[in-house]
């Protein structure tokens, strides 16, 4: 069964491809590269109308909680997904997540059918009443489409240490199913990587060591959050675009008027 409970303490960084290429032949001496070498993620992730969620957690709150389904590779109706509450608190993360059919997904995040638990274990039905409860109070819907393609490394000693490399990200606001195809704008310049650090307890001494040399690189950055502000960046665009044209239109009619008067 595959992991439903996560707890860690996560790192990110944003690595220039230079910067990528040296430090991984340093990971590879403490840690084994995915067996699935570069794959693909794709989420749906759901808010409320006015995006109180990501507004939310972009003022750095101390707890804050998303709701997200997420699938490897285009997923077909019976191909399994996994419905995702993540929550974090003082700067720990806490992930928990149930898997599914993506016709079962759907039914359940976009139209509230619940999907029948027959069969499954008690931890995954209660993670389930929780994504519903969370859901249902704040009335989420889907609202961005982000996918990436990843390379990640687990420790030899520990494989809960993990080190994941993201790029090609791209976003979407419109389409919001899985199974629609992987495509959307692109959110970094493509010489640019998300490194993530998830560290399940305290970090490896050569980590911290190997860390204090790029440490001008670690940011705090969501991936969900950086496309929010470039829509909101966008839309205010649009709106002053809009204010000016109709200005530069009340301008006109007003020296028309003038004009007829004057006359």
């Amino acid at each position: 069964m595959a992991q439903e409970i996560f707890e860690r303490c996560e790192k990110k960084y944003l690595l220039p491809k230079e910067a990528y290429l040296k430090l991984v032949p340093e990971l590879v001496k403490h840690m084994e590269a995915d067996a699935y070498g570069k794959y693909t993620i794709s989420n749906i992730y759901f808010d409320t109308d006015d995006f109180e969620l990501i507004r939310n957690s972009l003022d750095k709150p101390v707890y804050k909680e998303k709701l997200r389904l997420r699938c490897y590779g285009t997923p077909g109706e019976d191909d399994t997904v996994f419905a995702e509450i993540k929550k974090k608190f003082c700067g720990i993360v806490y992930k928990r997540r149930v898997p599914m059919t993506l016709q079962e997904a759907r039914k359940m995040l976009y139209y509230g059918i619940m999907p029948d638990t027959t069969g499954w274990s008690f931890t995954e039905k209660q993670i389930l009443k929780e994504l519903k409860y969370l859901k249902d109070r704040k009335n989420l819907k889907p609202a961005a489409f982000i996918a990436y393609d990843r390379i990640a490394f687990a420790g030899r000693e520990n494989p809960e240490l993990r080190i994941t490399f993201d790029n090609n990200i791209r976003c979407r606001h419109r389409r919001l199913d899985l199974s629609l195809g992987k495509e959307g704008e692109q959110l970094l310049p493509p010489d640019t990587m998300l490194m993530e650090v998830k560290i399940p307890g305290a970090m490896p001494l050569w980590m911290a060591q190997l860390f204090r040399e790029i440490s001008q690189y670690q940011v705090s950055f969501s991936k969900y959050g950086s496309y929010y502000k470039k829509l909101l960046e966008r839309k205010l665009e649009a709106d002053a675009l809009k204010t000016e044209n109709h200005e530069t239109e009340a301008h006109r009619e007003e020296r028309k008027g003038g004009r007829r008067h004057a006359a």
